[in-house]
């Protein structure tokens, strides 16, 4: 049964990293102590070895210990023993071309889809959609494929910001994006504002957080869903 935290963000204003989300980590990794920590999307450009160190700072606190898939000679073999997983934020583009070039898509998402507990954020939330085509990032690397894990069926679309009225900026909006998104493509797309998260169970998928959450399909007006919602028909 699939267990996963696929939350907008790490971090949200005036918190510590991933503090908003501890109670709820403690739950998704009851019994397990050590939780491999995929660092690829490398956010702001800095090494696998800082983030690693940074991330393992923050689980501490809820004693666990990170082991970073960096470290391993052939990353593929990182899931064998595997027990819980972290996918940190960054740049989507470079996370997914370092999971296909280091033949770890197919080894994440049997992981994950045979129970082993799973936390993404930020770009670690976006390959939990079927395509990674609804980031924010800019492609800085061409990755082999757009396809992802699969995990929910639909597309995410992280750090969902709505239009600021008072706002002078000409520019696309987030909401346009996806409508260009939608001339081309069939999936729907859930804006995650910062603070949500949506918790996977098995077949179920239910929003969390304090805030609404933005749906987008195909040929129809965007609607909100409360938090509670299910989205396990959304596909």
């Amino acid at each position: 049964m699939k267990q996963c935290i696929i939350a907008s963000t790490s971090t949200i204003h005036g918190s510590q990293p991933l503090a908003y989300l501890q109670e709820t980590l403690i739950e998704l990794y009851a019994g397990i102590d050590q939780i491999l920590f995929i660092p690829y999307a490398r956010p702001g450009g800095i090494s696998h070895d800082e983030y690693t160190i940074g991330v393992n700072n923050i689980f501490k606190k809820i004693h666990k210990k990170i082991v970073s898939i960096h470290m391993f000679p052939d990353p593929s073999e990182a899931f064998k023993n595997v027990k819980g997983i972290f996918t940190g934020g960054g740049n989507t583009f470079l996370l997914v071309d370092q999971l296909y070039r280091n033949h770890c898509i197919e080894p994440l998402k049997q992981a994950i889809n045979s129970g082993i507990p799973y936390l993404g954020t930020s770009a670690g939330s976006n390959i939990c959609g079927l395509t990674m085509q609804t980031t924010n990032d800019m492609p800085i690397i061409y990755p082999p494929s757009f396809k992802t894990l699969g995990v929910v069926p639909f597309n995410i679309n992280p750090h969902y910001l709505d239009p600021d009225p008072n706002s002078t900026h000409k520019g696309e909006t987030r909401e346009t994006r996806i409508k260009e998104f939608h001339r081309l493509n069939p999936q729907p797309v859930i804006g995650l504002r910062e603070g949500s998260w949506l918790e996977v169970k098995g077949q179920e998928i239910i929003l969390k957080g304090n805030l609404t959450a933005r749906i987008f399909e195909k040929d129809k007006e965007p609607y909100e869903i409360e938090t509670g919602s299910s989205l396990s028909l959304l596909h």
